[in-house]
């Protein structure tokens, strides 16, 4: 158990900084292969009221997006307001879609996560990537960025397998 994160854990960049404004933010593919769970992580700054990002997920049978579709999540788990003042993260359960929305999020900082169990892709039809999305949130500046920590590796070792090839 006295292993390195990184001996544990990937870490791919999903969306790099950006204005949140700027464009639909495709996150980057990727792959859970190697892996049994993919945390994806948005951590996003205060922005104005009305522009709340929309957390979206796709599945796909390959790291360039082919054949995507909707990825359904039932769990969200968050810590929205001043980032320095929370301790714990709250869980939301909603009923299954592939989108999220926190009507009181745009105005404060967050972080938001979702993590995925590989067995939740449509494994039968050949899905086994991953891609977080979030649309254009508006007329207003909100920077923001997203992480992957991919887990649960299946061949544990030093080096752990890429995630963003197939």
């Amino acid at each position: 158990m006295n292993k390195h994160f990184l001996e544990k854990n990937q870490v791919v960049a999903a969306i790099i900084p950006v204005d949140l404004q700027s464009a639909a933010n495709n996150g980057d593919w990727v792959s859970l292969k190697g892996y049994g769970r993919v945390a994806a992580i948005l951590y996003k700054a205060a922005g104005t009221a009305g522009d709340d990002p929309v957390f979206t997920l796709r599945q796909a049978t390959d790291v360039s997006g082919t054949g995507a579709k909707a990825l359904n999540f039932t769990r969200i788990d968050s810590k929205v307001g001043t980032q320095t003042g929370i301790g714990q993260f709250t869980t939301t359960t909603q009923a299954a879609a592939n989108t999220y929305t926190d009507a009181v999020s745009a105005e404060a900082q967050a972080i938001m996560v979702v993590d995925i169990k590989a067995e939740d892709l449509d494994i039968d039809n050949g899905f086994d990537c991953v891609q977080l999305q979030i649309p254009d949130v508006g007329s207003n500046a909100q920077l923001g960025c997203a992480l992957y920590v991919l887990h649960e590796p299946r061949n544990a070792k030093a080096v752990l397998d890429s995630a963003i090839v197939d």
